[in-house]
């Protein structure tokens, strides 16, 4: 498991210096970062007018972007009280969360890991493509997710997706809001949010949650708290200085690492409680995120602005962990065994952007352009230590915490390396014709590593330039074609039999289809056809043994092409001022090299809607519903055989969770509501990315008050 961890080390500095400038806009002083927060009506609950730079750097909306791009806006947010972002992206057109833990979860976009997360542009909340704990949603007011490859805005990662979590701002004038929810499981959850204008220039933010609950899972129980504070200053009409402090304590006890073996020593299938666990009472995962920044910004004349954020971020975690391996036996539940372990780690990265941005004139147009710097580095330190084998008891007695922590030898440093990353990125969106639009532009990126990570050497220098081409043509002034060719590359710290590292994998994404708009611009729809190949990406091809070129005990890995193909079809926005809707179908072809399936553990078709009718005159009156349907998926273990001496197949078959929602005003500016989700309280698995997995949650409900001023 340690190993399924280490081979996506080098992603959470590689992709350290993305741009910051979510907010950014060709003129900062029409557009500053409070006004951007008072649309309350973003592309998910009405109008397609918001702005986003996620994909290229350039301030459009999502009709104008030459890419697949999804916006949850903080209404959806608390609609459906999506107080974490594994919830949240559960509900994102073209994403799969897998849970492959309580506590440690991946995510995957046209059949590739995502491993681009931002923060307003830039860096990552998270670290090797995992989210550890869960990230909470109390400090975003958006978040955006833009599907395909990323050249201008990263250049480095899987062409799957880039998601941007998009920070709440202070507001021009005082907003306050709380609030308090109840649940299942012992759940209990309080909220607020401040904006308080200090001075006619100065305004500050202040955010607070802390969530506590025990768990449909034995043994688990999470307790997390998130403070935000920024503060912003508009020094004169041209000059907004800013700075921030966030952070996140996400403390669980009794965590899966690993899950529950899925079938007996004899290959048949085991049919366990829901609740089934391999955890004890004496594990935990402590995680500690924060973040710094500051920001300047300044508005020239004639709409040029420029933009530079300093951030530092430090995380980290210390966990004691439990891992089961092994088949129990069906007549007396014998046979698994367990290794434990305590791994404490600091991280810190150290980002920098300067980024500019602002309007041409040429051959009787205007056009906006956008360039910038970045530099980022990542300093690690991992630490190791192990106890002896541990014993399970027999299957049925799994819950009955009979699993005694073990002694634990010399912690020791297993890890210390350092990733360096320096990027040069620019876009230009040019105004060719009234009905004509282009977009192109480029990354290019430098990369620098040093140190031992598992006594493997993680030395490297790498260097590329990944180009953008998109374009955007109206039929009318409500349907446009539009179609857009990116590339990425992916550095690997992966080695071959030989103990070679692997080249760089390399990653390219076309995509191409139709936006519209409909009544009278509330409803925004696409249809998309996609191509996404990843060449040379590092696949499990075994472990070295006494004698061998590594290490005895290490994997190996060998380069393989992968091409993924598809379609999408999305909406969003409001039917009537009443009636909102959005989501989307998502159809998938996954081939290795071979032209075989790959990767079955990914469906192949997912739907998603979320719907929500609102009736002011009947207290504010609000009603939705959320789906999310997966087609069936399948994991073949080469470590069991069946009857006949083939592999077993997992099979998890397709399924619907639907979730439902109610509020209405209470009192003058208080409302109430409730939330259940998994209504119909459907037993599914919550992966089979690893071929082990746990039960997802059943039916579970919320009820919650808040205030809003």
């Amino acid at each position: 498991m340690k190993l399924a961890l280490r081979h996506l080390l080098l992603a959470s500095t590689l992709l350290a210096a993305a741009p910051a400038h979510a907010f950014a806009a060709p003129d900062l002083a029409a557009m500053s970062d409070d006004q951007d927060q008072s649309k309350s009506e973003i592309v998910v609950t009405g109008t397609i007018e918001q702005q986003s730079s996620s994909a290229t750097g350039l301030a459009l909306t999502p009709k104008e972007t030459p890419q697949s791009i999804t916006i949850i806006d903080r209404q959806r947010i608390e609609d459906f009280a999506l107080t974490n972002v594994n919830d949240l992206l559960d509900q994102t057109v073209g994403i799969n969360v897998e849970r492959v833990e309580t506590d440690r979860t991946y995510f995957n976009s046209r059949g590739f890991d995502v491993s681009n997360f931002q923060v307003d542009g830039i860096g990552l909340p998270l670290f090797w493509g995992i989210q550890f704990g869960e990230l909470d949603t109390a400090l975003f007011d958006r978040v955006e997710t833009v599907r395909g490859a990323n050249a201008i805005m990263t250049g480095i990662g899987n062409p799957s997706a880039t998601i941007n979590y998009i920070r709440k701002r202070p507001t021009d004038s005082l907003q306050a809001s709380g609030s308090v929810q109840g649940g299942s499981w012992d759940k209990w959850r309080v909220e607020g949010d401040v904006s308080v204008p200090l001075r006619d220039t100065v305004a500050a933010r202040l955010v607070y949650a802390h969530e506590e609950r025990d768990s449909y899972l034995d043994y688990n129980h999470v307790n997390r708290d998130v403070y935000g504070a920024i503060l912003s200053w508009k020094a004169t009409p041209s000059l907004t200085l800013t700075a921030g402090y966030t952070r996140q304590e996400n403390d669980a006890d009794g965590v899966l690492w690993g899950a529950l073996p899925l079938t007996y020593s004899d290959g048949t299938r085991i049919d366990y409680p829901i609740s089934a666990s391999t955890s004890a009472d004496w594990t935990y995962w402590k995680v500690k995120d924060q973040s710094a920044f500051a920001e300047i910004g300044y508005a020239f004349a004639g709409g040029w602005s420029v933009k530079g954020v300093f951030t530092y971020k430090r995380f980290e975690e210390n966990a004691k962990l439990l891992y089961a391996f092994g088949y129990p036996d069906k007549a007396t539940g014998l046979g698994v065994e367990g290794s434990s372990g305590i791994y404490p780690s600091i991280y810190d990265q150290y980002l920098g952007d300067f980024y500019a941005s602002g309007p041409v004139k040429l051959f009787g147009r205007e056009h906006s352009l956008a360039f910038g710097v970045s530099t980022a580095r990542s300093d690690a330190l991992e630490y190791e230590d192990f106890a002896g084998t541990v014993v399970y008891p027999a299957l049925q007695d799994w819950d009955k915490g009979l699993i005694a922590e073990p002694t634990y030898g010399n912690q020791y440093l297993a890890a210390d390396y350092t990733d360096r990353l320096t990027r040069v990125y620019g876009a230009a969106h040019l105004n060719l014709a009234d009905n004509l639009k282009a977009v192109v532009g480029a990354s290019a990126m430098w990369i620098d590593s040093s140190g031992t990570s598992y006594a493997t050497d993680q030395s490297r220098k790498d260097s590329a330039v990944s180009p953008y081409l998109g374009a955007i043509f109206d039929i009318t002034p409500n349907v446009s074609f539009y179609a857009s060719y990116t590339d990425i590359f992916n550095p690997q710290i992966e080695v071959d039999a030989t103990n070679a590292k692997l080249a760089p994998a390399k990653g390219s994404s076309l995509e191409g289809g139709i936006k519209s708009t409909w009544f009278g611009g509330r409803l925004y729809a696409t249809a998309s056809l996609f191509r996404a190949k990843q060449r040379g990406l590092a696949a499990f091809a075994g472990v070295f043994g006494q004698g061998d070129a590594g290490q005895a005990g290490d994997s190996y890995y060998t380069g393989v092409d992968t091409v993924s193909k598809g379609f999408e079809i999305e909406i969003a926005g409001k039917i009537t001022d009443k009636w909102s809707l959005s989501g989307g179908y998502t159809g998938l072809k996954l081939e290795d090299e071979a032209g075989d399936p790959t990767r079955t553990w990914l469906p192949r078709r997912t739907l998603k809607l979320a719907t929500s009718w609102n009736e002011p005159t009947l207290n504010d009156l609000k009603l939705g519903a959320q789906l999310r349907w997966q087609s069936a998926i399948s994991y073949a273990d080469a470590n069991i055989q069946d009857a006949g001496g083939n592999d077993v197949v997992l099979r998890q078959d397709s399924y619907a969770v639907v979730d439902l929602m109610a509020g209405i005003r209470v009192f003058d500016r208080v409302r109430a509501a409730v939330n259940v989700r998994n209504v119909t309280d459907h037993k599914h698995l919550a992966s089979l990315m690893w071929g082990q997995a746990f039960y997802a949650p059943p039916r579970s409900a919320t009820l919650s008050l808040s205030f809003a001023y």
